[in-house]
């Protein structure tokens, strides 16, 4: 048995008699047993990406939890035993902390007994930009009615624009519950990576209005390996939407020095990793591709220009950041247009729909757009992705899922590598150039290796390399 096997029966059978977490558990066994969290009852809003994992790491952490959702679907599932989304740990700490774990469908359930809530649920966007708090209001028009004497602090995770905190605040005091402290929160979840990013994060951002509710949430994340920062409210709720924005920031820059390499034979890889030596600028989301996309980065943007442009400033930076990644994806359409002449009637094959590998997400995903505007185009789109699950509406319902890249590719005129999912290094190339009608290649992630593509009678091509 190897020594990472033998640790980690240990810190099995350590559960079983003890009844700690594994997290828990984990530490102890290591040496290093850190701070015992008193346990509290916590109530999750929302049960999606950012609030199953939330919820399922308190457990983890030694909390009882209540996840609450308004999709019957998702809430039977998880009663089930199921995971409804995909997210590399998360089934394990589920399963591992089911005592403490339960899920419902009634808000008032969920509050009745809790000392701290969670909110988590969506932000979407509006037509104008703005963040929708609707389904925000709807939790504490929960508060509202149950009226616990438990409840002792309400706690923002969702993204929200900067002063929703006192405008929530106002509201508590107004009903009566102005002993219900509140704090913002914010995620900074990486999926695919989100339950590590929770229990290990490289920061806790912890804005509070009073020392009382300071306390109690850094209380609630002892075991968790990583800095408490603690701010005021609005200071917190900047740092998330900062924090997108410059990031979206980099990924757009590197996109444009992209499109410069191809102008000037400059390769962009190269360059990235030259510039990515600074320490000041450091290597992350300097990836050249199709653009970013997901939940966080195309929401929080808008938003925070939104609340710029509502405050009287108009912010010119973050709108080119935009623009320009709604046309990076845009770009690989018209790069193959010039390759083939016209794609009416081309069979297209796309190589990942997700926003990016690791995820079963599809939101604001480049898969979208380029599959919209092929199709526009009038070209028969056909997809690979092993993950994936998008909605029945269009663009999907107007292509063709393949179960294995290989089938994917057969018969097609072009392939595009929309997902950087690492199982394509392992295609047979070879096999697949035999079988497409058009051996043309757009690497629009730059995840293949030219000259390997190009040995094999590709016609190549990336996004900023020559």
């Amino acid at each position: 048995m190897t020594q990472d096997k033998a640790r980690k029966k240990a810190i099995r059978a350590r559960v079983a008699v003890t009844g700690e977490s594994y997290t828990r558990a984990r530490r102890k066994i290591a040496g290093f047993p850190g701070k015992t969290p008193q346990p509290r009852r916590v109530a999750v809003f929302g049960a999606g990406y950012v609030g199953l994992v939330a919820g399922a790491c308190f457990a983890e952490l030694g909390h009882r939890v209540v996840l609450c959702d308004i999709q019957p679907d998702r809430i039977r599932l998880l009663q089930a035993g199921e995971v409804p989304i995909f997210e590399p740990g998360l089934g394990d700490l589920l399963a591992g902390n089911k005592e403490r774990l339960s899920f419902t469908l009634e808000a008032q359930e969920a509050v009745r007994d809790a000392e701290v809530v969670y909110v988590c649920v969506d932000t979407p966007p509006t037509a104008s930009g703005d963040a929708d708090l609707s389904h925000l209001w709807a939790v504490i028009d929960a508060l509202k009615e149950v009226r616990s004497d438990h409840l002792a602090a309400l706690v923002m995770k969702s993204t929200v624009p900067v002063g929703t905190g006192e405008r929530v605040r106002a509201v508590l005091h107004d009903a009566g519950l102005a002993h219900v402290g509140y704090a913002a929160n914010p995620e900074f979840t990486a999926e695919g990576r989100a339950v590590s990013t929770f229990l290990h994060p490289d920061r806790v951002v912890i804005g509070a209005a009073d020392d009382r509710t300071a306390r109690l949430v850094t209380a609630l994340h002892e075991g968790v390996d990583g800095p408490v920062e603690v701010m005021d409210i609005p200071s917190a709720e900047m740092v998330k939407l900062a924090s997108n924005a410059l990031l979206a920031t980099k990924i757009t820059f590197i996109n444009e020095i992209a499109t410069v390499c191809e102008a000037t034979g400059a390769d962009v890889e190269t360059v990235a990793k030259g510039i990515g030596m600074d320490p000041r600028l450091g290597p992350h989301f300097l990836k050249a591709g199709l653009g970013y996309g997901g939940s966080c980065f195309p929401k929080d943007s808008r938003a925070l220009r939104a609340m710029a442009s509502n405050n009287g400033h108009p912010f010119q930076l973050l709108s080119a950041v935009i623009e320009v990644n709604e046309l990076q994806p845009r770009r690989a359409i018209q790069r193959l247009k010039n390759e083939l002449g016209t794609l009416k009637g081309r069979r297209i094959c796309l190589l990942g729909m997700t926003f990016k590998a690791g995820t079963d997400d599809m939101r604001e995903a480049p898969s979208t757009v380029v599959a919209s505007r092929l199709l526009a185009e009038g070209a028969d789109v056909h997809c690979w992705d092993p993950l994936a699950r998008p909605a029945e509406v269009e663009p999907w319902t107007s292509t063709t899922r393949h179960a294995n890249p290989a089938e994917a590719m057969a018969g097609a005129d072009a392939v595009i590598v929309v997902t950087e999912w690492p199982q394509l290094n392992d295609v047979d190339w070879a096999a697949a150039r035999v079988t497409m009608r058009n051996p043309l290649i757009f690497d629009g992630r730059n995840l293949l290796d030219p000259k390997r593509m190009r040995d094999t009678g590709f016609t190549y091509m990336s996004v900023g390399r020559p």
